[in-house]
């Protein structure tokens, strides 16, 4: 190895480099070796116990064997789609109604699933049940699948779906996060309403949020009103005590905010709601309310405390919120069909 300099036509230093020599030409058996290497060295919070892949038609449980192709379409030019379960004291909560999301975000990306929606359902249980997890997340994704690296599809072989099982090691936090006003543009609609693997500036979001000390990002939509967080929808509770949350005409559709406004219609029948609502929220209506909350499946039900320099409410973990929280868990701990579809380990 040995340091090489560069000069432009000027003689003047352009720049200099690095020149590494002997990289090793490594078979596959041995290319194996040296991601099951690495993967051995990677002392993450989350626990990759089990992935699907339609590349290989099965399972494994071998984290130096979950990998997909570079070709595929979903690596280099972002077209795939995912959505992600909840894995219960082994249920997977909400199963359909994520699954019936995947099938319309792979419909908007012109994706034609390799499989039936009966048999990619089948397949994900398995997958969960290859795994022995009885608490943690399955993600999956439907891919335009490998081929090549041109722009378009067209010579892609075959679509191609790939989940994996998740047991994530970090202790969950319910307390009450501070957020700011992304500066980073929002997705316009057509994409915003698509669960894609498109998530630049979604990750630019988070960063910008972790740079000033906060926990997300909230988004505007185009006509200034309150859109989402990076990964979450978000609700609040007014001076009236009516729940209101924006409108998901140019923004993604939350499978856990549709099951909050759902168990919220019993705090409107004990009189600790007046009524629950989806409505435009302007920014002087969000900061002003009594409550603001995050809402999605990796987080659940989160209490905002503070909005930029607005603290809202008293400051701390709003009432209705933790009551939310709470119905949210014990719902998740339901056996009903509708809700919790049964893993057979």
């Amino acid at each position: 190895m040995k340091a090489v300099t560069n000069c432009n036509q000027s003689g003047c230093l352009a720049y200099s480099r690095t020149e590494i020599s002997d990289v090793p030409l490594l078979s596959c058996s041995e290319a194996m070796e040296k991601l099951k290497s690495f993967r051995e060295k990677v002392k993450g919070k989350q626990q990759f116990l089990a992935m699907y892949s339609s590349i290989f038609g099965g399972i494994t449980t071998d984290p130096a064997a979950m990998v997909i192709p570079m070709d595929d379409h979903m690596v280099h030019r972002g077209h795939g789609v995912f959505d992600t379960t909840a894995i219960i004291d082994g249920y997977l909560y909400e199963l359909d109604q994520h699954l019936d999301r995947f099938i319309r975000s792979a419909s908007t990306a012109k994706i034609n699933p390799p499989y039936d929606r009966g048999t990619i359902r089948g397949i994900l249980i398995q997958t969960v049940s290859a795994s022995k997890c009885r608490n943690g997340t399955l993600r999956y994704w439907l891919s335009a699948g490998p081929g090549d690296f041109d722009l378009s599809p067209s010579g892609c072989h075959k679509s191609c779906l790939y989940a994996i099982t998740i047991q994530d090691l970090s202790p969950i936090n319910f307390r009450g996060v501070k957020v700011v006003t992304s500066n980073v543009p929002i997705k316009p609609p057509q994409f915003a309403t698509t669960k894609s693997v498109n998530y630049l500036p979604n990750v630019l979001s988070k960063m910008e949020a972790e740079e000033l000390g906060a926990f997300v990002g909230i988004w505007l939509d185009s006509d200034g009103f309150v859109a989402e967080g990076p990964s979450m929808n978000v609700a609040f509770v007014t001076k009236e005590k009516e729940l209101v949350m924006p409108l998901c005409d140019k923004i993604l559709s939350g499978c856990t905010a549709k099951r909050v406004l759902t168990l919220a219609e019993s705090l409107v029948r004990e009189g600790k709601l007046c009524g629950i609502r989806m409505k435009n929220v302007s920014v002087e209506e969000g900061k002003n309310a009594d409550e603001m909350m995050l809402l999605g499946s990796g987080i659940m039900v989160r209490s905002v405390v503070q909005w930029d320099e607005q603290i809202i409410g008293c400051g701390k973990e709003g009432p209705i919120t933790q009551t939310l929280l709470n119905l949210v868990v014990e719902d998740m701990k339901s056996t009903l069909p509708a809700v919790g579809t049964p893993v057979p380990y």
